[in-house]
């Protein structure tokens, strides 16, 4: 890995010191062709006073480099350390998790939620070498976290999960892949897959739709199924008593195998009802190493050599020279003197 840029989106800040170039040109332009206008030199000195054009130029010179210096530094050029080359073997992880209410639910001990923050964290033990991103959803699809190799993050966040962190409730699969899909890159040739874990409660005909368009993509969708079929009731956490309906009835939530079924076959993905984790994480697991594994940089563990300190001091340096440049001869003779 050569030397490079950390932050190359800010590259379009040159755009703005151009915009000050040209706009400096303008105004040197407007003024000399109002000098010209004038005509009377001596009325001209009048009106400018000691006011002179070259050391206001020189002023805008040293304020464009500092400009300059300082978006080199925002940038952050660096450069990896020597010994710091490390390159891993793995793939692309989305876990979605539901967190809706209804993951709440007791017919896995303790509460579906909590089994399946169980079964990802014996997951992420076993894949080491696969970057990992979390999408939490229930009524709406947030990304948690994004592709990283910091799994002691990825189960930080997966710790604190709860339909808390998605105020919206309901089920929303489709908008689930479909973030889950937006973590990856597109211009890049690794393999992909997403692990889908929900109880599929609400049935949602898109989401089948859109797993049929992502596997277009070369993304391949693993659902976990989380309860039974019989299903349960929903204890509410504030109250302390199982949910009732508009009507006054106990609310039961089943489990839909169906919908999450259909989902892994369009992406020749597999559907597993989770019971054991043990099992889940081996069957799984073999269902990834069926996938070629890519090798890539890992930017996390490199020791990187930074510059960005010496752009920024520079960059104060010229502001401090420039500050102490005057616009008027006079106040230069005088400091001369």
């Amino acid at each position: 890995m050569s030397f490079q840029f950390q932050h190359k989106e800010f590259i379009w800040l040159f755009a703005a010191l151009l915009l000050l170039v040209a706009l400096f040109i303008g105004l040197s332009t407007w003024k000399k062709k109002v000098t010209k206008r004038i005509g009377d030199p001596k009325l001209v000195k009048a009106l400018n006073g000691n006011f002179s054009l070259k050391l206001f130029t020189v002023k805008f010179i040293f304020f464009s480099a500092a400009f300059a210096l300082g978006i080199v530094a925002v940038m952050n050029p660096r450069k990896p350390g020597a010994s710091s080359n490390i390159t891993r073997k793995g793939i692309d992880v989305a876990i979605a998790i539901d967190v809706s209410n209804s993951m709440l639910a007791a017919d896995l001990a303790p509460n579906r939620l909590e089994r399946a923050k169980q079964f990802v964290n014996k997951l992420m033990n076993e894949m080491p070498d696969d970057r990992i991103a979390l999408v939490l959803f229930a009524g709406k699809a947030y990304l948690q976290m994004p592709l990283t190799l910091d799994h002691g993050a990825a189960r930080m966040f997966v710790s604190t999960a709860s339909p808390v962190a998605v105020p919206q409730q309901g089920t929303v699969i489709t908008d689930a892949l479909m973030m889950s899909a937006n973590v990856f890159n597109s211009t890049e040739k690794r393999f992909k897959t997403v692990i889908l874990i929900s109880d599929g409660e609400e049935h949602e005909e898109s989401a089948v739709k859109a797993a049929a368009e992502l596997a277009e993509q070369g993304v391949m969708i693993n659902t976990i199924g989380v309860g039974s079929p019989d299903g349960t009731e929903i204890i509410d956490p504030a109250t302390g008593f199982a949910k009732k309906d508009e009507a006054g009835n106990t609310v039961i939530s089943k489990l839909n195998e169906e919908t999450l079924k259909q989902i892994a076959a369009e992406t020749n993905g597999i559907y597993i009802r989770l019971q054991s984790s043990d099992e889940a994480v081996s069957v799984i697991k073999g269902q990834l190493a069926q996938i070629d594994k890519k090798a890539f940089g890992d930017v996390s563990q490199i020791n990187f050599r930074t510059w960005y300190f010496w752009f920024a001091a520079g960059m104060l340096l010229l502001l401090i020279i420039e500050t102490f440049i005057p616009e008027r001869r006079r106040l230069m003779q005088n400091m001369q003197a």
